[in-house]
C-alpha cells in the first residue's frame, strides 16, 4: 500500500518551505523536494534552497543531489522520488511532497504516458538553424505547425520549441494535439493537495524582497565563482536570478538593473505557475494566514 503524500504547491515565495517544515516537524515526517532547480548541487542561493536550519529541522530528500553538467529530467525525478518516498515510508513516516515545479508534481503524482523518443538529427538541425538565425527562425517553425503550442512558448525557450517540433516530427500531429490525447494516467499514490495562493500584491511584494535577500546574500559572487567552476552550461544558469546575475558578472547589467529585471521576471514565473495549478483537479486553495490545523486534519 502507497503511503498518503501530503503536497504543498503554489508559486516561488508564497510560503512554502517554511510551512512545510513546521508540519513536517510537528508530524515527525520528512519531506521531498519538488523543484527543478534545487536538484543540482552548488546552486544554492539563486535557487532558494531550505537553509540549513531548516534542513537539520526535518530531513529533505531530493536537493543537492545532482551534478550541474548533468541532464536531469522530469523521468528522472519521478524515479528519484518514488525512492525517496519508499525509504520514508519504510521508516513509517509521513511523507511531504514540497516545491512549485508543476511537471515534477504532476508526473509523480499522476503519471504519463511516455512521449516520442528524441530525434538527434532534428535536434542538431533546429539548433544549427537557431544559431545562424537566431532562436526566432525555430519559434516560426513551430507556429506552422502547431500555432497553439507556439503561443504559449516565448522564442526564447529553444529546448521546449525544439521538443515540440521533434513531436510534431515523430507523431506527425502538432504537440499540442498528441498531449491532450495521451492523457496523465491514473494517481500513483493517495494524496492531499494544497495550494498556496497569497493575494497578488502580497506575493509581488514577497517575491521583491526574496530577491533582494538573493543579491544581498551573494547571488553575483556565487555565480562567479560557478563560471569559474565551469558551468555556464548548466542548466540552472539559464533560470532567472543566475541569468541576470551572470549579466552583472559580465558587464552587461548593473546590479540594481539586474535585481529589477530578476524580480520583474519572477512575478512572470509565478503567474505561470499559479495558471499551471488553477488546471490541479481536486486541490485545496488556500490564502494565507496558514492555518497549521488545515493540514493536521
Amino acid at each position: 500500500m502507497k503511503p498518503l503524500l501530503t503536497v504543498i504547491a503554489g508559486p516561488t515565495a508564497s510560503g512554502k518551505t517554511a510551512l512545510a517544515v513546521e508540519l513536517a516537524r510537528r508530524a515527525g515526517g520528512e519531506i521531498v523536494s519538488a523543484d527543478s532547480q534545487q536538484v543540482y548541487r552548488f546552486f544554492d542561493i539563486g535557487t532558494a534552497k531550505p537553509s540549513e536550519e531548516e534542513r537539520a529541522a526535518v530531513p529533505h530528500h531530493l536537493i543537492s543531489v545532482v551534478d550541474p553538467l548533468e541532464t536531469f529530467s522530469a523521468a528522472e525525478y519521478q524515479r528519484h522520488a518514488d525512492a525517496a518516498i519508499a525509504e520514508i515510508a519504510a521508516r513509517g513516516r509521513p511523507v511531504f511532497l514540497v516545491g512549485g515545479t508543476g511537471l515534477y508534481l504532476r508526473i509523480l503524482l499522476h503519471g504519463v504516458v511516455e512521449a516520442p523518443g528524441a530525434d538527434p538529427a532534428l535536434r542538431a538541425s533546429l539548433e544549427a538553424l537557431a544559431a545562424a538565425e537566431g532562436r526566432e527562425a525555430v519559434h516560426r517553425q513551430l507556429a506552422q505547425v502547431d500555432p497553439e503550442t507556439a503561443a504559449k512558448l516565448p522564442t526564447n525557450d529553444l529546448v521546449r520549441i525544439i521538443r515540440a517540433l521533434e513531436i510534431h516530427s515523430r507523431t506527425g500531429v502538432p504537440a499540442s494535439v498528441w498531449r491532450r490525447e495521451h492523457a496523465f494516467a491514473p494517481d500513483r499514490y493517495p494524496f492531499r493537495l494544497f495550494i498556496l495562493e497569497p493575494p497578488r500584491e502580497d506575493l509581488y511584494r514577497a517575491i521583491h524582497a526574496r530577491t533582494e535577500a538573493m543579491f544581498a546574500r551573494g547571488l553575483i559572487e556565487e555565480t562567479q565563482a560557478l563560471l569559474a567552476r565551469g558551468y555556464a552550461e548548466a542548466a540552472p544558469m539559464r533560470s532567472v536570478g543566475y541569468v541576470q546575475a551572470r549579466a552583472v558578472a559580465e558587464g552587461r547589467m548593473s546590479r540594481e538593473e539586474a535585481l529589477q529585471d530578476t524580480a520583474q521576471e519572477t512575478r512572470r514565473y509565478a503567474k505561470r505557475q499559479l495558471t499551471w495549478f488553477r488546471k490541479e483537479p481536486g486541490a485545496v486553495h488556500v490564502s494565507p494566514p496558514y492555518d497549521v490545523a488545515l493540514w493536521e486534519r
